[in-house]
């Protein structure tokens, strides 16, 4: 349990992912990460990775007191199978330190950080095959409810909170996306807050609270943390001078903080 933050509400950080990467940013990941970086193809993919890590480690080490260059993140054992570093990002260095959680999509990437266990899932809005989706990934309550939607982008966007909301979940269990989504019943008339139930087994044998974020268009993002853990999240826009300033009505909404990036 974390040493640095009592019970208190998750904090999420999201932020703009440029199209490329500095030098500074490539010089805090780890050797696996670089070799990982140099298998990408993408330039855009190659700086979706970079960036989201970099930034996790600069946010990271100012909550921890460390130089950001100190942060070693790896993965925890399976909570279900147990097998080594197939479960949810952890901070292997400092002691001590709180959960996490981290999610990126086309162009926006989150970290969340709790005492608990927490997911968030950030997804960019986009025309899907929902027809074609709904079988495999809905409940029968969520297939009634997106069938009542109109066809098109809010039907999509529909489809894509009950998504993220199941994601959110099954990453705060810490298995992710490996399990029957069409059993994981998220609400999706209802508006966030939402009490889920991931299932029986003792990693997920809890309910959760699922938090829609306020994310701005075209992002949908949910966290997802154990239920009774205090609330709401406090979000920050962390911020990157290259994408101009801080615009409320495009990168958030009232209660949002800002937090600017060095130049």
């Amino acid at each position: 349990m974390s040493q640095v933050f009592p019970a208190s509400p998750a904090r999420v950080w999201w932020w703009r992912l440029p199209l490329t990467y500095t030098p500074a940013d490539l010089a805090l990941l780890s050797p696996a990460e670089r070799d990982r970086v140099d298998r990408t193809r993408s330039t855009r993919a190659k700086a979706s990775v970079v960036v989201t890590r970099a930034r996790a480690r600069r946010i990271l080490g100012e909550l921890l007191g460390v130089p950001p260059r100190r942060i070693l993140l790896g993965r925890a054992p399976c909570p279900c199978c147990g097998a080594p570093d197939k479960g949810p990002p952890v901070v292997l260095h400092p002691g001590g330190a709180p959960r996490i959680s981290l999610s990126h999509t086309t162009g926006c990437a989150a970290l969340a950080v709790c005492e608990g266990p927490v997911g968030v899932d950030v997804e960019e809005q986009r025309p899907l095959s929902t027809g074609t989706l709904t079988a495999s990934t809905l409940t029968p309550a969520e297939a009634e409810h997106l069938a009542g939607v109109p066809a098109g982008p809010t039907r999509d966007a529909a489809y894509l909170r009950c998504w993220t909301r199941k994601e959110a979940v099954l990453k705060a269990v810490g298995t992710g996306i490996t399990s029957d989504l069409s059993l994981l019943e998220t609400f999706p008339a209802t508006p966030g807050p939402v009490r889920v139930e991931a299932g029986e087994h003792p990693a997920a044998a809890r309910p959760w609270t699922v938090t829609d974020l306020s994310l701005p268009l075209p992002w949908t993002a949910s966290l997802a943390t154990p239920h009774g853990t205090p609330g709401p999240p406090v979000v920050t826009y962390y911020g990157d001078s290259a994408f101009g300033p801080y615009d409320a009505a495009r990168d958030g909404t009232p209660g949002t903080t800002v937090r600017l990036t060095p130049p």
